[in-house]
């Protein structure tokens, strides 16, 4: 199974990739997990990412479709895998697709979590508070929503153009959000 979760920030896709990527076998990649990693060991990627990151801007595509075809090529994810946090150009939605015809492959779905704008940037300050991210404060949120709806509402087009976007309600508890995603998959898959 090859999965895209997509959102706005505080949507919920970090949380629920772990969960729907366990239900399904695969591995999630998070390009913002491989990013902040980078960031935290001080590496030469980390040092390149971290004050694009801090602004709330994304990674230039060159640098994220690199390091996420280097991600998709190893073993773990031959079979399938669940990617959340790319594509988020069309540059990038294009580079995946050529990666895939270049693999005999293609998606099986793109997950769009909905959830209303203003209990995003309530959980993301929430967020904030317990894990104190530096790109989790009110400007940058805002900023990030703007990037986000800019960037990746074309993205979100172009997937359901092509039959793969499958939208679901993003409110509720984790286990709830959880279960609509597998039950929508399951059904768009079927």
């Amino acid at each position: 199974m090859r999965l895209l979760i997509m959102g706005a920030p505080g949507a919920g896709k970090g949380t629920q990739a772990v969960g729907i990527a366990e239900h399904y076998g695969v591995p999630a990649i998070s390009t913002g997990d491989i990013f902040r990693a980078n960031v935290k060991q001080g590496t030469e990627l980390g040092k390149q990412v971290s004050a694009i990151m801090a602004a709330g801007n994304y990674v230039p595509d060159e640098l994220t479709e690199q390091i996420v075809t280097d991600r998709l090529d190893q073993a773990d994810a031959a079979d399938g895998w669940l990617l959340d946090g790319f594509p988020r150009t069309l540059h990038q939605v294009e580079a995946l697709g050529a990666y895939l015809t270049e693999h005999s492959a293609g998606l099986d779905a793109v997950i769009c979590l909905d959830v209303d704008p203003e209990d995003l940037i309530a959980r993301l300050l929430k967020r904030a508070g317990i894990e104190g991210r530096a790109d989790d404060n009110e400007e940058t949120i805002r900023h990030r929503m703007d990037v986000y709806l800019e960037s990746t509402q074309p993205l979100l087009d172009s997937y359901e153009q092509q039959g793969l976007l499958v939208r679901v309600d993003g409110n509720g508890t984790i286990d709830e959000v959880g279960q609509r995603i597998i039950t929508a998959v399951d059904a768009f898959v079927a």
